[in-house]
């Protein structure tokens, strides 16, 4: 009996950071990850801080997070409209309560904060989120149980590694940093 694909579920909305989504998407697929995306309010397309519009297969509201084994959460300027948003929020804490990985990037760990995570976790943020969130550390990375954060755009490919160590194992991320010309 073959055992079922990892699968990653990657939220995206207008405004959304085209590098902080598209590289895990990447990265996790070259890992054997099954990924899927979805629109916060748009079944069909949404269109990054950039101009790159991505279809989308599904809605979140049509979802339910925590059958995903990951969860992540792109930042971008899109992310200010999203705060409080309650399917976001809820899926979020169900992520994290299920023990799942989830992974935010960038101001997306404001909604961490708004979903009530993060008096549990250490984490990182975009430098413009640190007023919100005083107690993010100046790291590139964080990964804290099973939450991992990163700081930005910039940290992306970091970030994206993380996931794919943290879903499958160490040999896996090295491996595919060797092969795109990373390191771990």
């Amino acid at each position: 009996m073959t055992e079922a694909p990892l699968t990653a579920l990657v939220l995206l909305f207008d405004g959304f950071e085209e590098i902080e989504a598209l590289t895990p998407v990447d990265l996790l697929t070259r890992a054997g990850v099954a990924v899927t995306l979805a629109g916060v309010d748009s079944p069909q397309a949404v269109t990054g801080r950039s101009g790159i519009t991505v279809q989308l297969e599904y809605e979140l509201r049509d979802l339910t997070a925590p059958e995903f084994d990951c969860l992540i959460l792109p930042g971008g300027p899109g992310i200010a409209r999203l705060r409080r948003h309650p399917l976001i929020c809820q899926a979020l804490a169900a992520h994290f309560q299920s023990g799942r990985t989830l992974g935010c990037i960038c101001a997306a760990p404001l909604l961490l904060r708004d979903a009530g995570l993060l008096p549990k976790l250490q984490f990182t943020c975009h430098p413009s989120a640190e007023k919100e969130l005083p107690n993010a550390q100046n790291k590139a990375v964080v990964c804290d149980q099973n939450c991992i954060t990163a700081r930005g755009a910039g940290n992306a490919l970091a970030f994206s590694l993380a996931l794919v160590r943290q879903l499958t194992n160490n040999e896996t991320a090295q491996s595919i940093a060797q092969a795109i010309c990373s390191e771990v």
